[in-house]
């Protein structure tokens, strides 16, 4: 009797270890392609000051130039990306993007792109090499002034590499937080920005 007692509590011991693993294991090898960070869908977009880099030689802004390109689209539907990687991942989109901006110039769809590091020269010159790499046209590469992680009201998170934020009449439709770069969903975005201008 004393044994079957045992051997019970044993079989019980080793079942509730086998559940308790196989609930970790799960947890461990769940993907997580999203984070929360940017601003959240009804949000104000709030104004911030930029520092223009590169790129859209024909929106009348100079390289170098200090302006609020949120402030400068107004109502506009406008995609707003803040990246610490200029990987081949970001610049899928933001070349998926520049196409949408031809596509949809009748409903004056805007873009920019603003590129974080841990201090301004870095930032900057990051963002000179994605313009020429990435060669869209139309979306201007610009180095926030607050170059770490944006501006502190848009809650950009420190551990998404990419934050993509829509945006039309002044508000926020969604924000999308990605851990890595290669975690960027095109589908999603691509399906955001439809949204803007339909």
């Amino acid at each position: 009797m004393k044994k079957m007692f045992l051997l019970s509590l044993g079989l019980v011991a080793a079942l509730a270890t086998s559940s308790l693993t196989g609930s970790v294991s799960a947890e461990e090898t769940a993907t997580h392609d999203e984070v929360k960070s940017g601003p959240k869908g009804g949000d104000y977009l709030g104004p911030f000051t930029v520092t223009k880099i590169a790129g859209a030689e024909e929106d009348g802004v100079a390289e170098g130039k200090k302006l609020c390109y949120r402030c400068k689209n107004g109502s506009r539907p406008q995609v707003v990306i803040f990246t610490r990687s200029t990987g081949p991942e970001v610049a899928a989109l933001v070349s998926k993007i520049d196409s949408a901006l031809v596509e949809h110039q009748s409903e004056k769809l805007t873009c920019f792109v603003n590129v974080m590091a841990e201090n301004a020269e870095e930032a900057a010159e990051s963002a000179k090499k994605f313009a020429m790499t990435s060669k869209v046209k139309n979306i201007p590469f610009v180095v926030p002034n607050e170059f770490e992680n944006g501006p502190d009201d848009y809650g950009i998170n420190p551990k998404a590499e990419v934050t993509v934020t829509f945006a039309t009449d002044g508000k926020v439709v969604a924000s999308h937080g990605f851990a890595s770069a290669k975690d960027v969903c095109l589908d999603t975005c691509m399906a955001d920005l439809a949204s803007l201008v339909k």
